[in-house]
């Protein structure tokens, strides 16, 4: 496995009363995530902890050493969370509508392997460009897909927050599934809408090109989130590829 550099904070932001996000770095089993709750009466916060803790066990034993072994990882993670947040629901009819959106990243010797839901999101930067490799499951990116909105329209949407996928919405789940090689420096960023629905894609490439330490650039990227208004929880996790 890829020597790998990780950083990780998350913050309430300016407008709401409690986190609903969570976040996991396991340099030791070579993965990261991070899960947006949604849902309201601090369910949302339970959907996101019930990803991250399932996915952690899940990745218990973990070598690192096939693509195929990665695949089956990050796979399990999201239909046992899916699984775990029905029975909770079950359990708690008061949570009814819970669920989160939802990153992981799995790193094995050749490459990398990503799950993908909802609409936080995945960058790479690699040889000094920004590269979204995920697509919003979300109302407005089937808008701009089809050709009705543009992406600066998206982003002033009134819908913009309507998720059309998610753990925990449907009994059978529906994940992104991407694979792909790394190179030395290459640097990824999974983050919720948070981020994304305050800071532009261009100063986020700007913030990752800066010769600072990783633990930094985190911080920059969310202090850019809460100038920027904070309206949201903000996650931001780093991995980067050592030489």
């Amino acid at each position: 496995m890829a020597q790998i550099e990780y950083s990780g904070k998350t913050d309430v932001g300016l407008k709401r009363k409690n986190n609903e996000d969570s976040l996991i770095i396991n340099p030791d089993l070579g993965f990261c995530l991070v899960a947006d709750g949604m849902g309201g009466a601090a369910a949302g916060e339970v959907a996101s902890r019930i990803f991250a803790q399932t996915s952690e066990s899940t990745f218990a034993g973990f070598r690192g050493k096939s693509e195929k072994e990665a695949i089956e990882k990050v796979q399990k993670s999201f239909y046992l969370s899916n699984q775990k947040v029905f029975e909770h629901v079950k359990e708690n009819p008061l949570h009814n509508g819970m669920g989160c959106t939802a990153e992981l990243l799995s790193f094995f010797d050749e490459g990398f392997v990503l799950g993908h839901i909802g609409d936080s999101r995945t960058y790479r930067f690699s040889s000094g460009k920004l590269e979204q490799l995920t697509t919003d499951h979300s109302f407005v990116q089937d808008q701009i897909d089809q050709g009705l909105i543009t992406p600066a329209e998206a982003r002033k949407h009134h819908l913009r927050n309507l998720i059309l996928r998610a753990v925990g919405v449907k009994e059978n789940i529906s994940i992104d599934l991407l694979r792909g090689k790394v190179s030395i420096e290459d640097q990824f960023l999974l983050c919720s809408d948070g981020l994304t629905d305050m800071v532009e894609d261009r100063h986020i490439e700007k913030i990752l090109a800066r010769n600072d330490a990783l633990v930094s650039k985190n911080e920059q990227l969310i202090e850019m989130a809460l100038s920027s208004g904070g309206k949201d929880n903000i996650t931001v996790v780093l991995a980067r590829i050592k030489p």
